[in-house]
């Protein structure tokens, strides 16, 4: 295993004088966070009436507060909002026909904790890898009994068994951080959304060969269909060290092309692809009962409207390698502590909350 010890800040990447220097790219990763909502609301925006009520209906809601109740973290004392940002990976049906796709049942292979202070001119997005070891609060299970707590669990396996009230129960309790909204992508439903654009081109760092996703890719620019997408969103096994973390990178820099993708197309001048592109992204779209149509959705994005994409910041929450089980990961104390402190408090996060021991180079 990799001795590299580096923080998600320096092993990001940037253009600079025809070279790739280390700084910007968590930045970056944040603004598609907010940006994505943003394109999928007014990408949707406009035409009949017909055609609003059907993408509208495409929206998926989950009665996160219903199913939570009244024993939750206090919400932030000021006019900022959390929201937890899931991407799933459901490889049921024709999902799971595609490379890399024979696992049962739906896994969240992305989780990011988006935190827009008081405001709303900055938001910062902490990305907590699925191979976490958490402690799993008694949650409900879908026939309406009880599944007692337990500890040591891998943090993506709380969404496959009990689904998304579980998962933000678990990230509160966690955290001690209210959790505003639920939004969650389901990446196989980008499949049909990367094919109706065309594609979406990434440049590959270092050439990927994973047989487990089918991802065969050489070094440099690659225009990937969808089913080239999902296999790149997936795969884990050709990058890094062969963990989750290594992924993460690959999945921000995936979001970051697609959305770069939509708005180069020229909606306003093809209602049609316009109105292709917002079906594909709506049926891809979960979120609380709150933000579940298009209306709401627009509200919510209109009100972070003065978010300054140039202080945007996305990270990782800080792990360690577990000494049981290299394989996994733990939160890094007192760094993750001091994080989490910081966003129940809408303050400024310090430098020590945003260095993470393992890094999965």
């Amino acid at each position: 295993m990799s001795q590299d010890i580096r923080t998600p800040e320096t092993r990001s990447e940037r253009r600079e004088s025809g070279s790739r220097a280390r700084a910007r790219k968590p930045r970056r990763t944040g603004r598609i966070v907010l940006l994505v909502l943003l394109v999928l609301v007014l990408a949707a925006g406009g035409g009949l009436y017909w055609t609003y009520s059907s993408l509208d209906s495409n929206i998926k809601g989950v009665d996160i507060d219903k199913a939570l109740g009244d024993n939750r973290p206090q919400k932030l004392p000021t006019s900022g909002q959390n929201i937890l940002v899931l991407g799933s990976d459901s490889r049921a049906g024709a999902s799971g026909e595609l490379a890399g796709g024979k696992v049962s049942g739906a896994r969240s292979d992305t989780a990011l904790v988006v935190h827009i202070p008081e405001g709303r001119t900055k938001a910062v997005a902490v990305s907590i890898p699925r191979d976490t070891l958490v402690t799993r609060p008694e949650c409900t299970r879908e026939n309406g009994g009880t599944a007692p707590g337990a500890q040591r669990v891998m943090f993506n396996s709380v969404y496959a068994q009990y689904g998304p009230a579980c998962v933000v129960k678990t990230v509160e309790e966690m955290s001690g951080v209210r959790l505003d909204h639920y939004l969650e992508i389901d990446f196989a439903g980008f499949k049909d959304l990367v094919d109706t654009i065309g594609g979406v081109t990434v440049d590959v760092k270092e050439p990927i060969k994973d047989g487990a996703s089918g991802l065969d890719l050489q070094a440099g620019p690659q225009k990937l269909d969808g089913t080239q997408s999902l296999a790149f969103v997936r795969t884990r096994h050709g990058v890094g060290d062969g963990s989750d973390l290594g992924r993460i990178g690959l999945q921000q820099q995936f979001l970051m092309a697609l959305l770069s993708e939509v708005k180069k197309q020229d909606l306003l001048g093809s209602p049609t692809k316009a109105y292709k592109i917002a079906g594909s992204a709506t049926k891809a779209l979960t979120t609380d009962s709150e933000l579940a149509s298009l209306k709401s959705l627009s509200e919510f994005a209109q009100s972070m409207n003065g978010v300054d994409p140039q202080n945007m910041e996305t990270i990782m929450l800080p792990v360690a390698y577990d000494k049981k089980d290299p394989n996994r990961v733990v939160a890094a104390e007192p760094n993750a502590s001091a994080l989490w402190k910081a966003i129940r408090e809408d303050a400024e996060i310090p430098a020590s909350a945003k260095k993470s021991p393992a890094t999965g180079g």
